[in-house]
């Protein structure tokens, strides 16, 4: 296909300040519904107020802007939305060590030892994105192989997933973590062979254990995290997320930086649980403030953990782990509980459930408690990877929305024929069975765990392969999607899952200009060209946030 190159374009260099009264124009233009019809167009015109005024057809008359740019025959699509991230995490990882690269255990040792070496004085060595898989390793890493690398200051190192650390024995010592140490509710402390020492991994609770010996960032360290994070999403196209398990020090740093006037992502805050959603909104969901830009209206409950440390809830073992089904963290009590609670004040509820009794109990409670919380809930269940394909239905009979991350699926695919068998991989990932029951898809990243690409996540959905092209034809390939649904799931139909599909998500007259110019019709690319997508210019509100290539464009993301 032919695919739209511009360098230097009049665009780029056109001054246009913020929230003016603007005319892009002569674009490859097109927006999207929640049900996938697309409404293609020629130009767009921006109010005032950073909203869209009219979406032009070529026959249209062309208003008398103040400001007008020939955007020369660019594509232009809604802001992307990541319906499932961590905002801070996808910060702080960017700016601390990175295992994600890593493909063997040697390797990640001798990175650990480099970055080490590099940064004498801080007295923790933090960082993320380990996967004895990726590695071939066969079983998880231990505290002998982390103090191989560095054994004079502790060591805290999260898997991919977020759902287990790696610590060193300096770590564990500074924890408290010894053979007395119990197993905390919901958590595993992997033991040596025919031993209680611990073996230097921690499994979801018991991870607090660690995390808990930590020096805690500064507000400044947050902030510049949230800069990072903020650049990241613009030079992807996102303009809007959902920040799943926001806490106290980060929603902070929200409103220092929409005080200051430097927030640009818009965020849906959901709390890190209900003592957190009740500390920072109170009785009742914030408004939205900063123009649209952040709102705290849900909380994010866990309800198992995940495949790759073996925590996600099963109904039947492991095919690799006989005597294990994984990690219910809550109690059925507990979770209803606590969806009660939030429910009672109008806070929308996310359940993460990974496994398949964990999507089965989390539907258990959501048709308990509509019985008695009525009205426009949008109760959501976040991953939703493995499904018992009998549990399917009662997504689209409860209108729960599935929220669900595609590139997961070209990932994990090996993995998790290695922990599900042959036999239970109907309703893996399963977004066309979801989305043809009725159920809303909203698709994300949920970075840092994968990076925050929806044209990598939309290249997964349509096609059910990895970067690679492989495996040939797709893996389970009845379970893509149309090309619209997969859009859609990235913009109108994310705006929906975070109630805010009257503020933005589409391009349409009254809604928020937000949008991207791309170099390519996610329509018409392949799979991997789609891939390659490269995004040109972020608009959030109608002012341009990032440009491709300008190092100056790209430093006022931050502050």
């Amino acid at each position: 296909m032919k695919f739209i190159r511009f360098a230097a374009l009049v665009l780029a260099a056109t001054a246009v300040p913020a929230h003016a009264d603007t005319l892009v124009d002569n674009v490859q233009g097109m927006s999207i519904d929640r049900e996938g019809k697309v409404t293609r167009f020629t130009g767009i015109w921006i109010d005032d107020d950073g909203r869209v005024k009219q979406l032009l057809d070529r026959k249209d008359k062309r208003p008398r802007a103040k400001y007008g740019i020939d955007a020369q025959g660019a594509v232009v699509i809604p802001g992307l939305v990541d319906s499932h991230l961590h905002m801070m995490e996808l910060g702080f990882g960017a700016l601390t060590l990175d295992l994600t690269q890593t493909r063997s255990l040697a390797e990640a040792l001798a990175r650990i030892r480099e970055y080490a070496a590099a940064h004498p004085d801080r007295k923790w060595i933090i960082g993320r994105g380990w996967n004895q898989e990726t590695w071939g390793l066969g079983r998880f890493p231990t505290a002998a192989d982390l103090d191989a690398a560095v054994s004079d200051r502790p060591v805290l190192l999260a898997r991919v997933d977020g759902h287990a650390q790696w610590a060193n024995s300096a770590a564990l010592a500074a924890a408290g973590i010894s053979a007395q140490t119990a197993d905390p509710a919901g958590g595993r402390i992997e033991r040596l062979a025919g031993s209680r020492a611990p073996a230097g991994v921690l499994v979801d609770n018991a991870m607090q254990l660690a995390e808990r010996a930590m020096p805690a960032p500064r507000p400044d360290d947050y902030d510049v995290a949230l800069a990072k994070a903020q650049q990241i999403l613009l030079s992807r196209g996102i303009t809007a997320a959902a920040d799943m398990g926001t806490t106290i020090e980060a929603w902070q740093s929200y409103r220092r930086a929409g005080d200051d006037g430097w927030l640009r992502v818009r965020i849906m805050a959901y709390a890190a649980g209900v003592p957190a959603m009740e500390l920072i909104a109170g009785p009742r969901p914030t408004p939205w403030l900063y123009a649209d830009k952040l709102r705290m209206a849900g909380v994010k409950l866990y309800l198992d953990g995940a495949l790759g440390s073996r925590g996600a809830w099963l109904k039947a073992p492991y095919a690799d782990d006989p005597r294990n089904t994984g990690l219910p963290l809550l109690t059925g009590t507990q979770l209803r509980n606590l969806m009660s609670r939030a429910a009672l004040d109008q806070f929308q509820v996310a359940v993460h459930a990974i496994g398949d009794a964990g999507n089965a109990e989390a539907l258990n409670a959501i048709e308990e408690l509509s019985e008695t919380y009525k009205g426009d809930r949008r109760w959501r269940i976040e991953h939703v990877q493995v499904v018992d394909p009998a549990d399917i239905a009662r997504f689209g009979r409860n209108g729960v929305i599935a929220s669900m991350q595609p590139v997961h699926q070209t990932s994990d695919r090996l993995m998790a024929e290695a922990r599900l068998g042959p036999a239970r991989l109907a309703g893996t990932y399963a977004w066309r069975s979801i989305d043809a029951a009725g159920a809303p898809l909203a698709f994300g990243s949920d970075a840092p765990v994968e990076a925050p690409d929806p044209f990598a996540g939309m290249a997964a959905a349509i096609s059910r392969t990895g970067p690679d092209g492989q495996p040939f034809g797709g893996w389970m390939p009845g379970e893509t999607v149309r090309r619209e649904a997969a859009l859609a799931s990235y913009t109108a139909q994310g705006a929906f899952a975070g109630f805010g599909e009257t503020r933005f998500g589409e391009l349409k007259p009254g809604l928020r200009a937000d949008f991207v110019i791309i170099d390519r019709d996610p329509m018409l690319a392949t799979p991997q060209d789609l891939r390659a997508a490269k995004v040109l210019q972020t608009w959030v509100g109608g002012e341009r946030v990032y440009v491709a290539g300008d190092k100056a464009g790209e430093r006022q993301e931050g502050r």
